[in-house]
Protein backbone atom coordinates (compact mmCIF):
# COMPACT_ATOMS: atom_id res chain seq x y z
CA UNK A 1 0.00 0.00 0.00
CA UNK A 2 1.45 3.10 -1.03
CA UNK A 3 1.72 6.09 1.52
CA UNK A 4 1.92 9.80 0.24
CA UNK A 5 4.45 11.95 1.93
CA UNK A 6 5.23 15.84 2.14
CA UNK A 7 8.15 15.23 4.30
CA UNK A 8 11.89 14.98 3.75
CA UNK A 9 14.77 14.46 6.29
CA UNK A 10 13.18 16.75 9.20
CA UNK A 11 11.86 19.67 7.22
CA UNK A 12 8.74 20.27 4.83
CA UNK A 13 9.66 19.83 0.88
CA UNK A 14 6.90 20.43 -2.24
CA UNK A 15 4.17 17.89 -2.75
CA UNK A 16 5.49 17.41 -6.53
CA UNK A 17 9.41 16.55 -5.11
CA UNK A 18 10.36 13.25 -6.11
CA UNK A 19 13.94 12.05 -6.47
CA UNK A 20 15.65 9.73 -9.11
CA UNK A 21 16.09 6.69 -8.88
CA UNK A 22 19.55 6.12 -9.30
CA UNK A 23 20.30 7.66 -5.64
CA UNK A 24 16.73 6.44 -4.33
CA UNK A 25 17.75 2.78 -4.52
CA UNK A 26 20.68 2.95 -2.28
CA UNK A 27 19.86 0.57 0.70
CA UNK A 28 20.65 0.54 4.27
CA UNK A 29 23.93 -1.80 4.85
CA UNK A 30 22.30 -2.54 8.22
CA UNK A 31 20.30 -5.20 6.26
CA UNK A 32 23.77 -7.29 5.64
CA UNK A 33 24.19 -7.64 9.33
CA UNK A 34 20.47 -7.74 10.08
CA UNK A 35 20.25 -11.11 7.75
CA UNK A 36 23.33 -12.25 9.19
CA UNK A 37 22.65 -12.13 13.11
CA UNK A 38 24.11 -15.68 14.67
CA UNK A 39 21.48 -15.45 16.66
CA UNK A 40 18.74 -17.63 14.24
CA UNK A 41 21.78 -18.56 11.85
CA UNK A 42 21.99 -18.79 8.41
CA UNK A 43 19.43 -21.04 7.20
CA UNK A 44 16.37 -19.08 8.71
CA UNK A 45 15.86 -15.34 8.73
CA UNK A 46 12.82 -12.94 9.88
CA UNK A 47 10.34 -12.87 7.49
CA UNK A 48 9.51 -9.91 9.36
CA UNK A 49 12.09 -8.26 11.21
CA UNK A 50 12.06 -5.69 14.15
CA UNK A 51 13.21 -1.93 13.84
CA UNK A 52 12.90 0.50 10.73
CA UNK A 53 12.60 -2.24 8.37
CA UNK A 54 9.94 -0.75 6.33
CA UNK A 55 12.23 2.19 6.14
CA UNK A 56 15.60 0.50 5.80
CA UNK A 57 15.07 -2.62 3.70
CA UNK A 58 12.41 -1.70 0.94
CA UNK A 59 11.01 -5.31 1.27
CA UNK A 60 7.79 -5.03 -0.27
CA UNK A 61 5.65 -6.13 2.37
CA UNK A 62 5.69 -3.09 4.12
CA UNK A 63 3.16 -0.11 3.42
CA UNK A 64 4.29 2.00 0.14
CA UNK A 65 5.22 5.65 0.53
CA UNK A 66 3.80 7.25 -2.87
CA UNK A 67 5.68 10.35 -2.79
CA UNK A 68 8.70 7.73 -3.31
CA UNK A 69 10.74 8.23 -0.83
CA UNK A 70 11.15 8.00 3.13
CA UNK A 71 12.26 10.52 5.29
CA UNK A 72 15.74 9.91 4.88
CA UNK A 73 15.52 10.57 0.75
CA UNK A 74 15.34 6.32 0.17
CA UNK A 75 13.26 5.30 -2.49
CA UNK A 76 10.49 2.94 -0.80
CA UNK A 77 7.79 2.62 -3.18
CA UNK A 78 6.12 -1.15 -4.10
CA UNK A 79 3.87 -1.46 -7.48
CA UNK A 80 0.38 -2.94 -5.65
CA UNK A 81 -2.59 -3.74 -8.36
CA UNK A 82 -5.13 -4.14 -6.43
CA UNK A 83 -8.82 -5.34 -6.54
CA UNK A 84 -11.16 -3.21 -4.61
CA UNK A 85 -15.43 -4.42 -3.31
CA UNK A 86 -17.94 -1.86 -2.57
CA UNK A 87 -21.26 -1.44 -0.30
CA UNK A 88 -23.29 1.36 0.87
CA UNK A 89 -24.44 -1.24 3.12
CA UNK A 90 -23.23 -1.43 7.40
CA UNK A 91 -21.02 -3.91 7.89
CA UNK A 92 -19.32 -3.65 4.45
CA UNK A 93 -16.57 -1.96 5.74
CA UNK A 94 -15.13 -4.19 9.00
CA UNK A 95 -15.84 -7.68 7.95
CA UNK A 96 -15.26 -9.55 4.96
CA UNK A 97 -14.93 -13.78 3.94
CA UNK A 98 -13.17 -14.50 1.57
CA UNK A 99 -12.27 -18.40 -0.35
CA UNK A 100 -8.64 -18.43 -1.50
CA UNK A 101 -6.69 -21.41 -3.93
CA UNK A 102 -3.12 -21.28 -2.81
CA UNK A 103 -1.33 -21.30 -5.79
CA UNK A 104 1.24 -24.07 -6.82
CA UNK A 105 4.67 -23.45 -8.05
CA UNK A 106 5.52 -24.26 -11.52
CA UNK A 107 6.88 -28.40 -12.11
CA UNK A 108 10.52 -26.89 -13.66
CA UNK A 109 12.48 -25.14 -11.14
CA UNK A 110 13.68 -21.77 -11.73
CA UNK A 111 16.99 -21.96 -13.06
CA UNK A 112 19.70 -19.09 -13.22
CA UNK A 113 20.15 -18.27 -16.95
CA UNK A 114 16.20 -17.18 -16.42
CA UNK A 115 15.51 -19.77 -18.49
CA UNK A 116 13.41 -22.61 -16.04
CA UNK A 117 10.05 -22.18 -14.44
CA UNK A 118 8.91 -19.03 -13.00
CA UNK A 119 8.16 -19.17 -8.86
CA UNK A 120 5.85 -17.42 -7.20
CA UNK A 121 8.37 -16.26 -4.74
CA UNK A 122 9.32 -14.29 -8.04
CA UNK A 123 5.93 -12.88 -8.70
CA UNK A 124 5.30 -11.34 -5.23
CA UNK A 125 7.03 -11.27 -1.94
CA UNK A 126 3.16 -11.43 -0.73
CA UNK A 127 -0.31 -10.96 -1.69
CA UNK A 128 -3.06 -10.06 1.11
CA UNK A 129 -6.54 -8.78 2.00
CA UNK A 130 -6.98 -5.44 3.41
CA UNK A 131 -8.83 -3.11 5.70
CA UNK A 132 -8.81 0.77 7.15
CA UNK A 133 -7.70 0.24 11.29
CA UNK A 134 -8.47 3.04 13.43
CA UNK A 135 -4.86 4.47 15.35
CA UNK A 136 -5.11 7.51 17.07
CA UNK A 137 -0.96 7.60 16.76
CA UNK A 138 -0.95 7.25 12.86
CA UNK A 139 -1.09 11.01 11.40
CA UNK A 140 -2.88 12.34 14.18
CA UNK A 141 -3.48 15.70 12.66
CA UNK A 142 -6.90 16.93 14.19
CA UNK A 143 -7.89 14.55 17.08
CA UNK A 144 -6.08 11.86 18.97
CA UNK A 145 -9.65 10.47 19.27
CA UNK A 146 -10.38 7.69 16.53
CA UNK A 147 -14.16 5.70 17.30
CA UNK A 148 -14.41 2.56 15.36
CA UNK A 149 -16.88 0.76 13.26
CA UNK A 150 -18.22 4.21 11.84
CA UNK A 151 -18.71 6.32 8.60
CA UNK A 152 -18.64 9.48 10.87
CA UNK A 153 -15.20 8.86 10.31
CA UNK A 154 -15.04 9.43 6.06
CA UNK A 155 -13.19 13.07 5.45
CA UNK A 156 -12.29 13.57 2.37
CA UNK A 157 -13.35 16.85 1.61
CA UNK A 158 -10.61 19.08 -0.11
CA UNK A 159 -12.28 22.56 1.63
CA UNK A 160 -10.81 23.77 4.59
CA UNK A 161 -13.88 25.49 5.00
CA UNK A 162 -15.78 22.28 4.96
CA UNK A 163 -17.02 19.95 7.65
CA UNK A 164 -15.79 17.04 6.84
CA UNK A 165 -11.97 18.69 5.16
CA UNK A 166 -9.59 16.05 4.74
CA UNK A 167 -7.52 17.58 7.67
CA UNK A 168 -9.67 16.69 10.31
CA UNK A 169 -9.26 12.92 9.65
CA UNK A 170 -8.51 10.44 12.63
CA UNK A 171 -5.44 8.92 12.97
CA UNK A 172 -5.18 5.79 10.43
CA UNK A 173 -3.62 2.68 10.33
CA UNK A 174 -4.39 -0.25 7.14
CA UNK A 175 -4.23 -4.42 7.91
CA UNK A 176 -2.80 -6.27 5.53
CA UNK A 177 -3.22 -10.25 6.47
CA UNK A 178 -0.41 -11.15 4.36
CA UNK A 179 0.46 -14.36 2.74
CA UNK A 180 3.99 -15.74 2.30
CA UNK A 181 5.16 -18.08 -0.87
CA UNK A 182 7.92 -20.80 0.29
CA UNK A 183 11.36 -21.80 -1.72
CA UNK A 184 13.88 -18.92 -1.64
CA UNK A 185 15.26 -16.21 1.08
CA UNK A 186 12.22 -14.23 1.69
CA UNK A 187 10.10 -17.55 2.21
CA UNK A 188 8.09 -18.25 5.29
CA UNK A 189 9.44 -22.33 5.13
CA UNK A 190 10.92 -24.63 2.18
CA UNK A 191 7.61 -25.84 1.03
CA UNK A 192 4.37 -24.39 2.40
CA UNK A 193 3.04 -21.12 2.83
CA UNK A 194 2.30 -19.29 5.86
CA UNK A 195 0.22 -15.95 6.79
CA UNK A 196 0.58 -13.27 8.64
CA UNK A 197 -1.35 -9.88 10.53
CA UNK A 198 0.49 -6.41 9.43
CA UNK A 199 -0.76 -3.52 10.45
CA UNK A 200 0.81 0.11 9.44
CA UNK A 201 0.78 3.20 10.72
CA UNK A 202 2.69 6.64 9.64
CA UNK A 203 4.47 8.50 12.52
CA UNK A 204 4.03 11.83 10.98
CA UNK A 205 2.10 14.91 11.03
CA UNK A 206 0.77 15.89 7.64
CA UNK A 207 -0.88 18.74 8.99
CA UNK A 208 2.99 20.53 10.70
CA UNK A 209 5.05 18.58 8.64
CA UNK A 210 6.63 16.93 11.94
CA UNK A 211 7.99 13.78 11.97
CA UNK A 212 8.26 11.58 15.22
CA UNK A 213 11.00 11.88 17.64
CA UNK A 214 14.62 10.87 16.77
CA UNK A 215 14.40 7.45 19.13
CA UNK A 216 11.68 6.50 17.65
CA UNK A 217 12.80 7.26 13.81
CA UNK A 218 16.19 5.14 14.91
CA UNK A 219 14.26 1.98 16.47
CA UNK A 220 11.23 1.62 14.33
CA UNK A 221 11.01 4.40 11.14
CA UNK A 222 8.65 6.28 9.97
CA UNK A 223 6.89 3.52 9.05
CA UNK A 224 6.04 1.55 11.71
CA UNK A 225 3.72 -1.97 12.00
CA UNK A 226 2.34 -4.30 13.92
CA UNK A 227 3.41 -8.10 13.14
CA UNK A 228 2.20 -11.27 13.96
CA UNK A 229 1.91 -14.82 12.30
CA UNK A 230 -1.32 -16.66 12.17
CA UNK A 231 -1.47 -19.15 15.06
CA UNK A 232 -3.24 -22.37 15.84
CA UNK A 233 -4.26 -21.26 19.08
CA UNK A 234 -4.39 -17.11 18.36
CA UNK A 235 -1.37 -16.12 20.54
CA UNK A 236 1.33 -13.94 19.12
CA UNK A 237 4.51 -15.82 19.03
CA UNK A 238 6.19 -12.81 20.73
CA UNK A 239 4.79 -8.91 21.51
CA UNK A 240 3.26 -7.80 17.87
CA UNK A 241 4.46 -3.84 18.07
CA UNK A 242 6.96 -2.34 16.59
CA UNK A 243 9.07 -1.12 19.50
CA UNK A 244 9.26 -4.48 21.27
CA UNK A 245 9.94 -6.53 18.02
CA UNK A 246 13.07 -3.80 17.41
CA UNK A 247 14.42 -4.19 20.70
CA UNK A 248 14.38 -8.32 20.45
CA UNK A 249 17.48 -9.21 19.48
CA UNK A 250 16.47 -12.85 18.16
CA UNK A 251 13.59 -11.08 16.21
CA UNK A 252 11.11 -13.99 17.99
CA UNK A 253 8.10 -12.39 16.76
CA UNK A 254 9.79 -12.85 12.73
CA UNK A 255 10.45 -16.25 12.68
CA UNK A 256 7.94 -18.36 11.89
CA UNK A 257 7.59 -21.86 14.94
CA UNK A 258 5.96 -24.77 12.76
CA UNK A 259 4.85 -25.81 15.96
CA UNK A 260 2.94 -22.64 16.36
CA UNK A 261 2.38 -21.04 12.69
CA UNK A 262 -0.78 -22.88 10.60
CA UNK A 263 0.92 -23.74 7.63
CA UNK A 264 -1.13 -23.80 3.76
CA UNK A 265 0.06 -26.58 1.27
CA UNK A 266 0.11 -25.55 -2.22
CA UNK A 267 -3.31 -26.25 -4.06
CA UNK A 268 -5.14 -25.85 -0.47
CA UNK A 269 -8.31 -24.06 -0.23
CA UNK A 270 -9.19 -21.26 2.64
CA UNK A 271 -12.02 -19.99 4.12
CA UNK A 272 -10.49 -16.22 5.41
CA UNK A 273 -12.68 -14.13 8.05
CA UNK A 274 -11.65 -10.64 8.26
CA UNK A 275 -13.95 -8.96 11.17
CA UNK A 276 -14.07 -6.77 14.62
CA UNK A 277 -14.41 -8.38 18.13
CA UNK A 278 -14.47 -7.06 21.21
CA UNK A 279 -10.67 -7.46 21.98
CA UNK A 280 -9.82 -5.66 18.43
CA UNK A 281 -10.11 -7.04 14.65
CA UNK A 282 -9.43 -10.71 13.97
CA UNK A 283 -8.65 -12.84 11.34
CA UNK A 284 -9.43 -16.80 11.26
CA UNK A 285 -8.84 -19.09 8.56
CA UNK A 286 -9.70 -22.82 8.39
CA UNK A 287 -8.17 -24.95 5.87
CA UNK A 288 -10.95 -26.66 4.13
CA UNK A 289 -8.27 -28.95 2.67
CA UNK A 290 -6.38 -30.39 5.53
CA UNK A 291 -8.83 -29.34 8.20
CA UNK A 292 -6.48 -27.42 10.28
CA UNK A 293 -7.14 -23.77 11.30
CA UNK A 294 -5.75 -21.06 12.91
CA UNK A 295 -6.53 -17.33 14.05
CA UNK A 296 -4.85 -13.86 15.26
CA UNK A 297 -6.34 -10.73 17.14
CA UNK A 298 -4.52 -7.22 17.03
CA UNK A 299 -5.76 -6.81 20.89
CA UNK A 300 -3.59 -5.89 23.66
CA UNK A 301 -3.13 -9.41 24.81
CA UNK A 302 -0.91 -10.15 21.88
CA UNK A 303 1.52 -7.19 22.31
CA UNK A 304 0.12 -5.25 19.52
CA UNK A 305 0.66 -1.24 20.51
CA UNK A 306 1.07 2.18 19.07
CA UNK A 307 3.82 4.08 18.83
CA UNK A 308 3.56 7.21 20.87
CA UNK A 309 3.74 10.21 18.14
CA UNK A 310 5.63 12.24 20.35
CA UNK A 311 8.26 14.53 18.58
CA UNK A 312 9.55 16.22 21.11
CA UNK A 313 10.23 13.36 23.32
CA UNK A 314 14.07 11.86 23.54
CA UNK A 315 12.91 8.24 24.08
CA UNK A 316 10.46 6.31 22.44
CA UNK A 317 7.16 5.21 23.70
CA UNK A 318 4.64 2.81 22.63
CA UNK A 319 1.35 2.20 23.93
CA UNK A 320 -0.93 -1.16 24.31
CA UNK A 321 -3.40 -0.94 21.45
CA UNK A 322 -6.33 -2.66 20.49
CA UNK A 323 -6.67 -2.44 16.62
CA UNK A 324 -10.24 -1.74 15.39
CA UNK A 325 -12.02 -1.03 12.01
CA UNK A 326 -12.09 2.51 10.79
CA UNK A 327 -15.41 2.07 8.74
CA UNK A 328 -18.82 0.69 8.87
CA UNK A 329 -18.53 0.63 4.73
CA UNK A 330 -16.25 0.39 1.92
CA UNK A 331 -17.13 3.07 -0.76
CA UNK A 332 -14.65 5.70 -2.97
CA UNK A 333 -14.59 7.84 0.70
CA UNK A 334 -13.34 5.33 3.06
CA UNK A 335 -9.87 5.99 2.90
CA UNK A 336 -6.26 5.57 4.51
CA UNK A 337 -5.86 9.29 3.84
CA UNK A 338 -2.25 9.42 3.97
CA UNK A 339 -2.13 6.84 1.49
CA UNK A 340 -1.59 7.02 -1.97
CA UNK A 341 -4.42 4.03 -2.87
CA UNK A 342 -7.81 5.06 -2.34
CA UNK A 343 -8.87 1.28 -0.71
CA UNK A 344 -10.71 0.22 2.17
CA UNK A 345 -11.98 -3.40 1.72
CA UNK A 346 -9.57 -4.98 -1.10
CA UNK A 347 -7.13 -7.55 -2.29
CA UNK A 348 -3.67 -6.53 -3.91
CA UNK A 349 -0.62 -8.36 -5.21
CA UNK A 350 2.97 -7.05 -4.02
CA UNK A 351 4.85 -7.32 -7.79
CA UNK A 352 7.98 -5.77 -8.47
CA UNK A 353 10.56 -7.35 -6.18
CA UNK A 354 12.69 -10.11 -8.06
CA UNK A 355 15.53 -9.79 -11.09
CA UNK A 356 18.14 -11.62 -11.78
CA UNK A 357 22.04 -10.93 -10.20
CA UNK A 358 24.38 -13.29 -11.25
CA UNK A 359 27.05 -12.45 -8.48
CA UNK A 360 26.62 -10.69 -4.99
CA UNK A 361 28.83 -8.06 -2.92
CA UNK A 362 27.55 -10.35 -0.05
CA UNK A 363 24.41 -10.92 1.47
CA UNK A 364 21.72 -8.03 1.14
CA UNK A 365 24.25 -6.21 -1.04
CA UNK A 366 24.09 -4.81 -4.34
CA UNK A 367 24.09 -7.14 -7.40
CA UNK A 368 28.00 -7.18 -9.05
CA UNK A 369 27.33 -9.34 -12.18
CA UNK A 370 24.58 -8.54 -14.14
CA UNK A 371 21.49 -11.56 -14.39
CA UNK A 372 19.39 -12.17 -17.62
CA UNK A 373 17.38 -8.70 -16.82
CA UNK A 374 20.30 -6.54 -17.83
CA UNK A 375 21.65 -7.87 -20.94
CA UNK A 376 23.43 -4.36 -21.08
CA UNK A 377 25.09 -4.19 -17.76
CA UNK A 378 23.75 -3.33 -13.98
CA UNK A 379 20.72 -1.35 -13.25
CA UNK A 380 20.69 1.22 -9.92
CA UNK A 381 18.02 -1.11 -8.99
CA UNK A 382 20.28 -4.35 -8.62
CA UNK A 383 20.73 -3.78 -4.93
CA UNK A 384 19.10 -5.86 -1.91
CA UNK A 385 20.70 -9.27 -3.30
CA UNK A 386 20.43 -12.96 -1.86
CA UNK A 387 21.99 -16.42 -2.55
CA UNK A 388 19.53 -18.68 -0.48
CA UNK A 389 22.47 -18.07 2.81
CA UNK A 390 23.46 -21.57 1.13
CA UNK A 391 20.32 -23.21 2.24
CA UNK A 392 20.11 -26.28 0.20
CA UNK A 393 16.39 -26.92 0.80
CA UNK A 394 15.72 -23.79 -1.32
CA UNK A 395 15.99 -22.82 -4.79
CA UNK A 396 19.73 -22.35 -5.33
CA UNK A 397 19.39 -19.03 -7.52
CA UNK A 398 20.70 -15.30 -6.88
CA UNK A 399 18.17 -12.47 -7.13
CA UNK A 400 17.64 -8.86 -5.76
CA UNK A 401 14.51 -7.56 -4.26
CA UNK A 402 14.58 -4.01 -4.32
CA UNK A 403 11.79 -2.61 -5.81
CA UNK A 404 11.83 -2.27 -9.79
CA UNK A 405 12.63 1.21 -10.83
CA UNK A 406 12.81 0.48 -14.58
CA UNK A 407 10.14 -2.49 -14.91
CA UNK A 408 12.63 -4.46 -16.44
CA UNK A 409 12.40 -7.47 -14.02
CA UNK A 410 10.39 -11.04 -13.92
CA UNK A 411 7.27 -9.87 -12.80
CA UNK A 412 7.20 -7.59 -15.67
CA UNK A 413 7.87 -10.24 -18.36
CA UNK A 414 4.74 -12.37 -19.91
CA UNK A 415 6.08 -15.35 -19.55
CA UNK A 416 6.76 -15.41 -16.21
CA UNK A 417 2.96 -15.29 -15.38
CA UNK A 418 0.04 -17.59 -15.87
CA UNK A 419 -1.68 -16.66 -19.18
CA UNK A 420 0.80 -13.90 -19.67
CA UNK A 421 0.70 -15.65 -23.48
CA UNK A 422 -1.33 -17.38 -25.21
CA UNK A 423 1.92 -19.65 -25.37
CA UNK A 424 2.16 -19.76 -21.30
CA UNK A 425 -0.66 -22.39 -20.78
CA UNK A 426 -0.02 -24.94 -23.66
CA UNK A 427 2.72 -27.09 -22.30
CA UNK A 428 1.80 -30.45 -20.52
CA UNK A 429 1.57 -30.05 -16.74
CA UNK A 430 4.91 -31.36 -16.30
CA UNK A 431 6.68 -29.12 -18.21
CA UNK A 432 4.75 -26.47 -17.54
CA UNK A 433 7.00 -22.67 -16.82
CA UNK A 434 4.69 -20.87 -14.98
CA UNK A 435 3.06 -21.07 -11.44
CA UNK A 436 -0.97 -21.07 -11.26
CA UNK A 437 -2.35 -18.06 -10.07
CA UNK A 438 -3.88 -17.17 -6.61
CA UNK A 439 -7.33 -17.69 -7.20
CA UNK A 440 -10.05 -16.23 -4.65
CA UNK A 441 -13.55 -15.49 -4.37
CA UNK A 442 -14.92 -11.98 -3.79
CA UNK A 443 -16.05 -11.58 -0.16
CA UNK A 444 -19.00 -11.19 1.59
CA UNK A 445 -19.85 -9.30 4.73
CA UNK A 446 -22.22 -9.07 7.27
CA UNK A 447 -25.13 -6.86 7.52
CA UNK A 448 -26.94 -5.23 10.59
CA UNK A 449 -29.39 -8.14 10.37
CA UNK A 450 -26.02 -10.88 10.31
CA UNK A 451 -27.00 -11.62 6.92
CA UNK A 452 -23.84 -12.53 4.73
CA UNK A 453 -24.54 -10.14 1.87
CA UNK A 454 -21.88 -9.54 -1.15
CA UNK A 455 -20.50 -6.51 -2.32
CA UNK A 456 -22.45 -4.25 -4.86
CA UNK A 457 -19.70 -3.05 -7.45
CA UNK A 458 -15.76 -3.62 -7.63
CA UNK A 459 -12.78 -1.08 -8.54
CA UNK A 460 -9.57 -2.02 -10.55
CA UNK A 461 -6.97 0.35 -8.93
CA UNK A 462 -2.81 0.39 -9.69
CA UNK A 463 -1.00 2.61 -7.94
CA UNK A 464 1.20 2.90 -11.18
CA UNK A 465 1.51 6.83 -11.27
CA UNK A 466 2.70 6.51 -7.34
CA UNK A 467 6.05 4.34 -8.47
CA UNK A 468 6.50 6.27 -11.51
CA UNK A 469 9.40 9.02 -11.05
CA UNK A 470 8.67 12.81 -11.72
CA UNK A 471 9.36 12.89 -14.27
CA UNK A 472 8.15 11.14 -16.59
CA UNK A 473 5.15 11.55 -14.47
CA UNK A 474 3.97 15.13 -13.56
CA UNK A 475 1.62 13.92 -9.99
CA UNK A 476 0.03 17.17 -10.09
CA UNK A 477 -1.10 17.47 -13.39
CA UNK A 478 -0.69 13.56 -14.67
CA UNK A 479 0.98 14.64 -17.63
CA UNK A 480 3.38 11.85 -18.20
CA UNK A 481 2.01 9.02 -16.52
CA UNK A 482 1.17 5.89 -18.36
CA UNK A 483 0.06 2.71 -17.98
CA UNK A 484 1.80 0.04 -17.73
CA UNK A 485 4.54 1.81 -16.48
CA UNK A 486 7.39 3.10 -18.77
CA UNK A 487 9.69 -0.10 -19.27
CA UNK A 488 7.25 -2.36 -18.56
CA UNK A 489 7.32 -5.30 -21.28
CA UNK A 490 3.90 -6.79 -19.70
CA UNK A 491 1.85 -5.90 -16.31
CA UNK A 492 -0.22 -8.43 -14.81
CA UNK A 493 -4.54 -7.81 -14.86
CA UNK A 494 -7.47 -9.62 -12.89
CA UNK A 495 -9.71 -11.88 -14.84
CA UNK A 496 -12.91 -14.00 -13.59
CA UNK A 497 -12.97 -17.53 -13.25
CA UNK A 498 -14.94 -20.79 -11.99
CA UNK A 499 -13.80 -20.99 -8.18
CA UNK A 500 -16.22 -24.06 -7.35
CA UNK A 501 -18.91 -25.15 -9.18
CA UNK A 502 -21.28 -22.38 -10.37
CA UNK A 503 -18.72 -20.44 -7.90
CA UNK A 504 -17.78 -16.86 -9.85
CA UNK A 505 -13.95 -16.86 -8.66
CA UNK A 506 -10.89 -14.31 -9.23
CA UNK A 507 -7.58 -14.68 -10.63
CA UNK A 508 -4.08 -12.86 -11.29
CA UNK A 509 -1.85 -12.94 -14.02
CA UNK A 510 -2.12 -12.20 -18.32
CA UNK A 511 -5.20 -12.16 -20.08
CA UNK A 512 -4.83 -16.05 -21.44
CA UNK A 513 -5.29 -18.16 -18.16
CA UNK A 514 -7.26 -21.57 -18.54
CA UNK A 515 -10.78 -21.35 -17.69
CA UNK A 516 -10.62 -17.14 -17.76
CA UNK A 517 -14.38 -15.99 -18.38
CA UNK A 518 -13.96 -12.16 -18.46
CA UNK A 519 -10.26 -10.48 -18.75
CA UNK A 520 -11.88 -7.06 -18.71
CA UNK A 521 -10.47 -5.90 -22.09
CA UNK A 522 -7.01 -7.82 -21.45
CA UNK A 523 -4.45 -5.02 -20.91
CA UNK A 524 -3.49 -2.77 -17.76
CA UNK A 525 -4.44 -0.54 -20.16
CA UNK A 526 -8.42 -1.60 -20.20
CA UNK A 527 -8.31 -2.43 -16.64
CA UNK A 528 -6.76 -0.28 -14.76
CA UNK A 529 -8.36 2.36 -16.58
CA UNK A 530 -7.65 6.32 -16.51
CA UNK A 531 -5.72 8.46 -13.74
CA UNK A 532 -7.36 9.12 -10.33
CA UNK A 533 -7.38 12.63 -8.82
CA UNK A 534 -7.62 12.68 -4.80
CA UNK A 535 -7.54 15.08 -2.78
CA UNK A 536 -4.28 14.76 0.53
CA UNK A 537 -3.35 16.62 3.33
CA UNK A 538 -0.96 19.01 3.37
CA UNK A 539 -0.14 21.53 5.87
CA UNK A 540 -3.31 23.32 6.74
CA UNK A 541 -4.77 22.58 3.39
CA UNK A 542 -4.92 20.14 0.41
CA UNK A 543 -3.53 19.05 -2.60
CA UNK A 544 -5.14 17.20 -5.46
CA UNK A 545 -2.77 14.63 -6.62
CA UNK A 546 -1.90 11.60 -8.82
CA UNK A 547 -1.30 8.33 -7.65
CA UNK A 548 -3.20 5.78 -9.40
CA UNK A 549 -5.02 4.79 -12.02
CA UNK A 550 -9.10 3.37 -10.66
CA UNK A 551 -11.59 1.99 -12.64
CA UNK A 552 -14.98 1.55 -11.41
CA UNK A 553 -17.49 -1.08 -12.29
CA UNK A 554 -21.37 -0.13 -11.59
CA UNK A 555 -21.82 -3.89 -10.39
CA UNK A 556 -19.98 -6.82 -9.15
CA UNK A 557 -19.28 -9.17 -11.82
CA UNK A 558 -17.67 -11.85 -10.07
CA UNK A 559 -20.14 -12.62 -7.17
CA UNK A 560 -19.80 -15.43 -4.20
CA UNK A 561 -23.14 -16.73 -4.60
CA UNK A 562 -22.86 -18.32 -0.96
CA UNK A 563 -24.46 -14.51 0.51
CA UNK A 564 -27.52 -12.41 -0.32
CA UNK A 565 -27.39 -9.59 -3.01
CA UNK A 566 -27.50 -6.11 -2.43
CA UNK A 567 -30.60 -5.28 -4.55
CA UNK A 568 -31.10 -1.73 -3.20
CA UNK A 569 -28.92 0.26 -5.16
CA UNK A 570 -26.60 0.91 -2.43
Amino acid sequence: MDVIWFCGGLRTRPASTRVGFGAAFLLAVSLILLFASPSWGQKRQPVFPGGSFCDDVNSGLCTDLAKGTNYEGKYSGHDEPALLFYSNKPGSGNSSTYFIRIPKDAPVKPKQDGGGGTWNFQLHPAFWFGMALCDSQSDPNFTNVCNPDTDANIFDNPDPNAADFIGKHPGTAFVEFQFYPPGWVTDCFPTTWCSAVAIFSLSDKASTGQLNNADCLNKVGQETANFAFLTFNGKSQAPANALARSLDPNSTAGIPDPAQVLQYNPGDVLRVHLHDTPNGFRVDVEDLTTHQSGSMTASIANGFGQVDFNPNATTCSSTPYAFHPMYSTSSEHTRVVWAAHSFNIAFSDEIGHFEWCDAIAGEGGPCTLAGANDPGGLDPDDVGCFDNFGDPTLIPVIGCIATEGDFDGVPYLAASWPGGTKHTEDKDEGDRLVSDPVQFTSPLFDDEDHRLRNYKRVAFEADIPAITPNPPCHHRTGVGCTNPPPGAAFYPIYSTTQFFPDVCGWQFGGAHIRGTIDNFGGTSTAEYGPLLFNPYINGNTSIILVEDNRNILNHNPCKARFGEDDDHGE
